[in-house]
């Protein structure tokens, strides 16, 4: 026990936070291989099993529950103390954001802003996890939600309406079936029981069944690419779609929901010549999205509770 480095409790306690040990081994610059065998060599040492190993992660036992109980706030302290010192170069800037953003909105606009400043160098995290920017070297992060988030400088970026959508392949099968009429189409369910409102609204009738049930909006929206039925889409991940013909907005309704995106970062990173620039950049793409978006609405969309 007493031969324990600190370096394999630190690979510890970043197991144990992440519960992933891909996304562990990334943030340490590790091999997952390398990774697992020093836990292993923990485990050894401590004559104790730590982590039960899953198909989705894995799972602290309850003497790992112990140890990181006895060992997680200390380390939690060392990378506060050390936030401050660590070097930030003012032409690179670490920006997390969650999956469906980066990919269907972020991303595809990227270009304009390597070409306008060819000098700032970009890494990109894609993360359905939120941030701990006294812990994780992330500088800015977009994020999905109400906010805002205390601690933090939080700046809104534009709002998400929703919309019903189906596959040109579904369209062709359900044939002369009012598109307006939903309770006679088959329909998805979403991860946020956005159709329940959907229909207060319309004052339609739901059916009395759902083909399938998701927990996650891009299998979701995959659902609906490949016809199962019509999925309750957030436009910032389907428009592209919609534009590129692989996707039908049903009735031309649409409704905004109270989340939106944000553009979240620490107060020590106001200063950060990098994020000053990408910010300037974020807020005018941001402007002109959110006005074609009122515009593609008509502006005659519901907003629902």
């Amino acid at each position: 026990m007493a031969r324990i480095s600190l370096d394999l409790l630190q690979q510890f306690v970043q197991v144990a936070r992440l519960g992933n040990l891909s996304r562990a081994a990334e943030q340490a610059n590790l091999t997952v291989s390398a990774l697992s065998h020093q836990v292993r060599q923990l485990e050894q040492r401590m004559e104790r099993k730590l982590f039960e190993r899953g198909p989705r992660g894995v799972q602290l036992t309850h003497e790992g529950r112990r140890l990181m109980e006895a060992v997680g706030h200390h380390f939690e302290g060392i990378d506060r103390a050390m936030a401050g010192f660590r070097c930030r170069r003012d032409d690179v800037l670490t920006l997390s954001a969650i999956p469906g953003v980066m990919s269907s909105w972020l991303v595809p606009r990227l270009a304009r802003l390597v070409a306008a400043h060819p000098e700032l160098q970009l890494n990109l995290q894609s993360s359905v996890e939120l941030v701990n920017f006294e812990r994780d070297p992330v500088d800015a992060a977009v994020r999905y939600g109400r906010g805002p988030w205390p601690g933090l400088i939080t700046e809104r970026l534009f709002g998400e309406w929703i919309a019903p959508v189906a596959s040109p392949a579904l369209l062709e099968r359900v044939g002369d079936v009012d598109p307006n009429d939903l309770g006679q189409w088959p329909l998805l369910g979403d991860p946020g029981d956005r159709w329940r409102d959907w229909f207060a609204q319309t004052q339609g009738e739901p059916p009395s069944r759902y083909v399938a049930h998701f927990d996650n909006t891009d299998a979701l929206q995959r659902g609906a690419l490949e016809g199962m039925g019509v999925a309750l889409a957030r436009m910032v991940m389907a428009r592209p779609l919609i534009e590129a013909g692989l996707l039908k907005v049903l009735g031309n309704r649409y409704q905004q929901i109270p989340e939106a995106y944000f553009l979240v970062y620490p107060e020590h990173a106001r200063d950060h010549v990098g994020l000053r620039t990408f910010r300037e950049w974020l807020l005018g793409e941001a402007g002109k999205y959110a006005e074609a978006m009122s515009y593609a609405t008509g502006n005659n969309g519901h907003t629902a509770s």
